[in-house]
């Protein structure tokens, strides 16, 4: 059992919530059950080893069965050497270090995809990560992030997604224009959510198509020249009293009534 929270080994792992620690070991965090579980479910060969706080290993005795039959370490910790590893302030029990999966635009336009969700400058990892759990949700093919996007394998994004990041192809470090071009040329059609454009029940007769949705930045959304590369604008309207939406929930509403088109 680990018991020391400052041994080189558990160092190595906290280090993993800095992003230049991940670009050098290719390495990434995955916290709470719910996380690892669908991390051994859909992608056990990525995973490189599981870390359990001793006074819970009873509790999650499924996911430590789980690792074992794939054959992945199972390291039990104290409480203290979790902590000292995780990036949340009061940590699940919980920690896998994984090795990413990384997909080109290129690999995930390869498996015609009808439904893609592109973020443009998103820099809010709740954000990030509730997007591509929308997008899971939603059934859409994957998720594109452009320009200087969160990374998204930084540990709040993860655990924002619960696990989505394990069902959905998400590519990153692209520029705007060449994704865009990429989408097109596979057949999809571009549609841009910015407060600039129609209210989507306009528009819902062009939801049946393939789409690549666009989101832009969470301040300053989308700049009039990337408007301009895009097949539609579209806004949803507001009915109430709200001054706006929170950028992940207006992407779930807009991926939600793609899926509804196609599934029409």
């Amino acid at each position: 059992m680990i018991d020391n929270p400052r041994s080189p080994r558990v160092r190595a792992v906290a280090k993993l919530a800095k992003r230049s620690a991940r670009e050098e070991t290719g390495l990434f965090l995955v916290e709470g059950p719910q996380s690892v579980s669908e991390a051994l479910a859909f992608h056990p060969e990525v995973v490189v080893e599981l870390f359990v706080a001793a006074n819970v290993m009873e509790r999650h005795a499924a996911l430590v069965r789980a690792a074992g039959e794939a054959g992945i370490p199972v390291e039990p910790v104290k409480e203290s050497v979790l902590e000292a590893m995780a990036d949340t302030v009061t940590p699940q029990g919980v920690i896998a270090v994984a090795r990413m999966l990384p997909t080109t635009v290129a690999d995930l336009l390869a498996r015609k995809p009808r439904l893609v969700a592109v973020l443009e400058e998103i820099r809010d990892p709740g954000n990030a990560g509730t997007i591509i759990r929308a997008a899971d949700a939603a059934g859409a093919d994957g998720v594109i992030f452009t320009g200087n996007s969160v990374d998204a394998y930084n540990p709040k994004v993860v655990r924002s997604t619960t696990g989505s990041i394990f069902h959905v192809p998400v590519a990153q470090n692209g520029t705007l224009e060449a994704a865009l071009e990429a989408v097109r040329a596979a057949g999809l059609q571009v549609l841009a959510a910015d407060v600039k454009g129609a209210d989507l029940p306009h528009v819902r007769d062009r939801l049946t198509a393939p789409t690549a949705w666009l989101f832009g930045n969470e301040a300053h959304g989308l700049l009039d020249e990337q408007l301009e590369l895009v097949d539609h604008v579209v806004k949803l309207p507001i009915y109430g009293h709200a001054e706006s939406l929170n950028l992940a929930t207006a992407a779930s509403v807009c991926l939600y009534e793609s899926a509804f088109a196609h599934r029409a």
